[in-house]
């Protein structure tokens, strides 16, 4: 492993006085060839004041957990935690509910017994590059395979929601014993601060590379119950004409699948990765409350109209549910509402629903619905549809030749143009303001001079409107 010159130097140090191993995340990405950007030391053979004492001279230090003997060393840029071996105890329910106790005498084995799963229980010597492995962790990294390190995963019901995003960071299966053990615990999730549960949905929204995976780990486990609006999907047909894949949970998988495959979230910075994830996630959530078997054209077919306007309200409970930020409800909800925006409508894209379109979405984005769009699309295999993906590149273009890809149409005019031409403001300004919105949408103007015009126009023509 590569480590950082400013790290080495360190090491060297707290080797003199202990017994340093590279453990955890780290160890694990770079045993899959991922590069590794964070690291982790854990320390035995020293007493919690001596590491203090060693590491103090290199930077600031944080003790972040006296009693679970942690210290976070900052060195410019950089943060590393150091920690010393430890024991834990169960002492009441949840996640918090542990006894922690440091002990420098702890061998690698026993250390390691305390970590999740096995391929979170490697270590590794930093001077020799030695790969200590006690638990089989690099047999299951070779396998994909996430398998619980001990009886002990148990005590702590956020390992099952780690495990769903592990497994879709990483496309990984789930073992069968540990699946048995996730459902042991399913009714303990009420136990977990929903700040914790949404840190693992969070990271399987950002870091995902088969997000899939998760779904079927909360499957496996019984968890999915846990979750309602996605467990209602399981089950909900669809015609089969349209949707080869299967039912609407299946179809779900596919597309956040997609989603992952796409350059543009790709290259998207986290916020708008969320987004992306869950608005693909729950872009159907309304249809198990809009499916019926009905005639559509004379044949009859598993049909689900309205689904799109039903799903918002229920993105948004789902959101909540999981402890999202609330920032997240708009842009979401905004995007599952408008996810067939470019199958409704006229032939071709006006400028005028083009704008109301980009309205309707903020603070979502033109560009960030395409990305659903596609998603959608290609979340039907084997089908593929040219067409489609022509429509949603007009739509783009569209959007970008009016510079609304990223942003919603703004406002011309304001209260103080009213005031310019000599009105005393009043309960009258608003519903103007607002028809000159919506004209300003429709096309009538595009920059100041041509709405003060038609401001003029209109006010002649309504004389009454302010009064």
């Amino acid at each position: 492993m590569h480590l950082p010159p400013d790290l080495r130097a360190v090491l060297e140090a707290v080797r003199r006085v202990g017994r340093p191993r590279l453990v955890g995340g780290g160890v694990r990405d770079w045993l899959l060839g991922l590069g590794s950007h964070d690291f982790d030391i854990e320390v035995a053979g020293v007493d919690f004041e001596t590491l203090h004492h060693t590491l103090a001279p290199f930077g600031a230090t944080d003790v972040v957990g006296r009693s679970f003997g942690v210290i976070k060393l900052r060195r410019g840029n950089h943060e590393y935690d150091f920690s010393l071996p430890r024991r834990e105890s169960k002492t009441g329910a949840g996640h918090r509910g542990f006894a922690v106790a440091p002990d420098p005498a702890l061998s690698d084995a026993e250390a390691a017994a305390r970590r999740d799963f096995t391929l979170n229980a490697i270590a590794c010597d930093p001077f020799t590059g030695e790969i200590i492995d006690p638990h089989g962790g690099q047999a299951d990294l070779r396998a994909r395979v996430l398998r619980h390190t001990g009886d002990a995963f148990t005590e702590d019901p956020l390992r099952v929601l780690r495990a769903m995003q592990l497994a879709a960071r990483f496309d990984f299966t789930l073992a069968p014993e540990t699946a048995a053990l996730c459902r042991r615990i399913a009714d303990s999730y009420g136990e977990l601060p929903v700040e914790r549960v949404w840190a693992e949905w969070e990271k399987w929204a950002v870091k995902s590379t088969r997000p899939s995976r998760g779904l079927i780990v909360l499957e496996e486990t019984g968890w999915l119950r846990h979750f309602p609006e996605i467990a209602a999907l399981r089950g909900c047909r669809q015609d089969p004409e349209w949707h080869p894949e299967g039912d609407v949970f299946a179809h779900t998988q596919c597309c956040l699948d997609a989603l992952t495959a796409l350059p543009a979230w790709q290259a998207a910075a986290p916020p708008t990765r969320k987004r992306l994830m869950f608005a693909v996630l729950a872009h159907d959530f309304g249809k198990p409350a809009t499916t019926a078997y009905a005639e559509r054209r004379g044949v009859m077919r598993w049909i689900s109209p309205g689904h799109e306007a039903a799903g918002g309200p229920i993105a948004a409970a789902f959101l909540r549910r999981i402890g999202a930020p609330l920032e997240f409800d708009a842009p979401v909800s905004a995007l599952v509402v408008n996810h067939l925006a470019h199958h409704h409508g006229q032939t071709t894209f006006s400028d005028t629903s083009v704008r109301r379109l980009a309205r309707r979405l903020h603070p979502a984005t033109i560009d960030e619905l395409a990305a659903v769009m596609r998603a959608d699309s290609n979340g039907r295999p084997p089908l593929q549809s040219p067409e489609t993906h022509a429509r949603i590149d007009e739509l783009v273009a569209r959007a970008h030749a009016l510079a609304l890809e990223s942003a919603a149409p703004r406002p011309l005019l304001f209260g103080r143009h009213l005031i310019q031409l000599g009105h005393r403001p009043g309960a009258g300004f608003k519903p103007v303001l607002d028809a000159a919105f919506e004209a300003q949408l429709d096309g009538a103007f595009a920059d100041e001079a041509g709405g003060l015009a038609w401001l003029q126009n209109y006010l002649r023509d309504h004389p009454a409107a302010l009064t």
